[in-house]
């Protein structure tokens, strides 16, 4: 049987707890194979981004090429886009090559606050990639931006949801993890269908929570490429994401640590 191979395009991070590095772990954890597509370099550790150099354009479109002419993908993620002029890019190459579902982590912000996607890639997020997309994950400050809805409670939640889902993804997940005056982590997830399933868990109170998004979308996006449906991928994720926050890492960082990606495996 074909070992199922999975893409991430995102960007590198140093401190190995977040973007590329991140989604490799956890598609290893998850037993598919993981190939990857290296949009930018950060300097990066638990305390913050110090530094991003873009990879230049021609290098991220070579990669591409490079990946389709070979893997047999079931399975695409985007993390870190950098500007509108990666995602035109890689807009057009999944349009040429759109051979697997796709998966959009929106990245915008990372933990310590510092941006790693340009203000002004917002709409081109909206016209060119959402369109594409499977399945995207926002957190709650990515999905206000990219609806211009304010999120205060589960309606205004499901309201950003059906506005995604309008702008072209099939399915939406919504985080709840920013909704500090909840005592659970409650996620949103608006189906193809039209179905909408709530999926909850206590809200864990820790700093080790770097890379969360990227982690969650990897799971993903490795359970979609095994063949799962969307919603057992999903449920499994939101799983292994939990045990991930739950079994921290043993001072590991000054600051944001990162989350344990074998806690999983230990439960199973």
């Amino acid at each position: 049987m074909t070992t199922k191979q999975v893409l991430t395009i995102a960007g590198s991070d140093s401190g190995g707890g977040a973007g590329i590095q991140a989604d490799l772990k956890t598609f290893q954890e998850r037993n598919v194979f993981g190939v990857s597509v290296l949009t930018a370099v950060t300097a990066q550790n638990t305390l913050g981004v110090h530094g991003v150099h873009p990879m230049p354009l021609e290098m991220v479109e070579a990669q591409l090429d490079a990946i389709f002419s070979d893997f047999n993908l079931s399975a695409i993620k985007t993390g870190m886009l950098v500007n509108g002029d990666y995602m035109e890019l890689i807009a057009n190459k999944l349009l040429d090559n759109k051979i697997a579902p796709l998966i959009i982590d929106p990245v915008m912000v990372a933990k310590g606050g510092h941006p790693l996607m340009a203000s002004t890639a917002v709409e081109v997020m909206k016209s060119r990639l959402v369109p594409l997309a499977d399945v995207i994950t926002p957190n709650i400050p990515e999905a206000e931006a990219l609806t211009g809805t304010e999120i205060m409670n589960k309606k205004s939640m499901l309201k950003a949801a059906y506005q995604l889902k309008e702008a072209g993804s099939k399915v939406v997940i919504i985080k709840g993890g920013h909704a500090l005056d909840d005592p659970q982590a409650s996620d949103l997830i608006l189906l193809e269908s039209g179905e909408e399933v709530w999926l909850s868990t206590p809200r864990i109170d820790t700093k080790n929570t770097h890379g969360t998004g990227c982690t969650y979308s990897a799971c993903i996006t490795a359970e979609i490429a095994k063949g799962h449906s969307v919603l057992e991928a999903i449920k499994t994720a939101k799983a292994y994401i939990q045990a991930a926050i739950s079994d921290p890492l043993e001072q590991v960082g000054h600051g944001h640590g990162p989350t344990n990606h074998w806690a999983y495996r230990k439960l199973n």
